[in-house]
């Protein structure tokens, strides 16, 4: 009976921390504890997605990002301090490690509380740039919220971002718009593949110190699309890494605010949805594939029949060693978990799903096709011939999306050459009906001359000479 207590036990908190498939454990840094209260809805949303909150300070000694070379958290929150550095505990090297380690931060900045230089030089790390001067913030006298900016024009109204390509799901969508309150202005480095922005400033924005005194803005340090208020970067071991460059807009007064837009538009902000949106993403709720059965095997298309669903499986699954053009079956088990469940993983119209066939550069290209479906995963399959080479091969399938957690998965097998009972014999190739022909005449005439060449020796008559005595 315990036993069963204790099995429920565990299936229960399993489902409680089944929200995010990293972990449960999320460390809330924040320099002033009274400050929490501002974002006591953020906190309530977070908490009640299953996650467990620890609320520290940056000057606290006893704070570890690892214990016993294991992460002690799984997630971090940084908000902003106004202090210089952020302690000992939080240095960049160690931020570092921790995504190393398949940690993932959420970022907070605001242009009321200069940025700490560890934290400058981290985000110099990752090719995300801000504003040399501290106090610069974001500005746009055509979208902004007249009501509580209508002299300064630093609360920026913008729409919920929408894909970004056509081949890229949208995972911070909506009809809604978006408050972002003196924020701060964020350029990403195009050399790295690894940095997207999730939302960028409208095409009138542009950042500026505001302490500089004058009518216009000589040298801005980035203006309109260049300006990322909210950037994302995913590492090569699917760590997310997120910055957004305002606080205020996870503040309680904001997540409901009525906003009025120049033209005299009145409608309530959606800050608490992308919030979620955003820290789901964050934390590895959203955009999340796993990997499920991977499998291939010796198969043959019977006559008359097209596609992979008439596949006929030869053999056993996963072999190591295959003949040259042999017709080989590839297929791999594709989920995607969103908000603490499994669903099949589908691709977008404009994208495909490849798999490669490669020795050291790929032999085939093929687009994978979804065959079937289960509750929880897509099975995607391809056939094809192997090509005249042997040697070691590779199914490789080497899917990096933005805002999608990296798939690269390869299966070594060998290809050998035909052995020599597997060649086709010499009377099934017809431009060898030739030569067969002729050695086969060459035979005959060789008997038939034998055969005339003794049977036509000439008759001898017998000599009748001297009889003796």
């Amino acid at each position: 009976m315990h036993w069963l207590l204790f099995i429920f036990y565990l299936g229960f908190l399993n489902l409680v921390q089944a929200v995010s498939s990293t972990g449960a454990r999320l460390l809330v840094v924040t320099e002033d504890s009274s400050e929490k209260e501002k974002y006591s809805q953020f906190w309530d949303d977070l908490e009640g997605r299953g996650y467990r909150l620890a609320f520290e300070s940056p000057k606290n000694d006893k704070l570890s990002l690892f214990q016993h070379g294991e992460r002690a958290f799984d997630h971090i929150i940084l908000l902003p301090t106004k202090s210089k550095g952020l302690g000992p505990s939080l240095t960049p090297s160690l931020l570092l490690e921790f995504i190393k380690n398949n940690g993932n931060i959420l970022l907070t900045l605001s242009a009321d509380s200069p940025v700490p230089s560890g934290i400058s030089s981290l985000l110099l790390e990752l090719d995300i740039h801000l504003p040399p001067d501290r106090s610069s913030l974001v500005v746009d006298h055509f979208s902004y919220d007249t009501v509580s900016a209508s002299e300064k024009h630093d609360v920026l109204l913008v729409p919920q971002p929408s894909s970004l390509r056509s081949d890229v799901k949208s995972l911070f969508g909506g009809d809604g718009i978006i408050a972002f309150p003196r924020a701060v202005a964020q350029e990403l480095g195009g050399s790295s593949a690894l940095l997207t922005p999730i939302v960028s400033a409208p095409e009138t924005a542009y950042s500026f110190n505001p302490k500089e005194e004058g009518e216009t803005v000589e040298e801005p340090f980035a203006v309109g699309s260049q300006i990322s208020l909210v950037s994302s970067m995913q590492a090569r071991n699917s760590a997310r890494f997120s910055v957004l460059g305002s606080v205020e807009a996870l503040e309680n007064n904001w997540f409901d605010a009525k906003v009025k837009t120049q033209m005299g538009k009145e409608s309530k902000t959606s800050n608490r949805e992308f919030a979620n949106q955003l820290s789901a993403w964050t934390f590895m709720e959203t955009g999340v594939l796993r990997v499920g059965k991977v499998e291939h095997y010796l198969s043959t298309v019977p006559e008359g029949k097209t596609g992979n669903d008439s596949v006929a499986q030869l053999g056993y699954l996963n072999p190591k060693i295959y003949r040259i053009k042999n017709d080989v079956t590839f297929n791999i088990e594709l989920s995607e978990y969103s908000m603490n469940h499994l669903s099949p993983f589908t691709v977008p119209p404009e994208d495909s799903l490849q798999m490669e066939f490669t020795m050291l550069s790929p032999f085939h290209r093929l687009n994978l096709q979804p065959i079937s479906q289960t509750l929880n995963s897509t099975i995607f399959s391809v056939t094809f011939r192997l090509p005249d080479q042997h040697g070691i091969f590779s199914f490789r399938v080497n899917y990096k999306r933005p805002f999608l957690t990296n798939v690269d998965v390869k299966r070594e097998v060998t290809v050998r050459h035909f052995a020599h009972d597997e060649w086709p014999r010499s009377w099934m190739i017809s431009a060898g009906w030739v030569w067969i022909a002729g050695i086969w005449v060459t035979i005959f005439g060789w008997v038939a001359f034998v055969a005339i060449w003794l049977w036509s020796e000439p008759a001898y008559e017998r000599s009748q000479g001297k009889k003796l005595q």
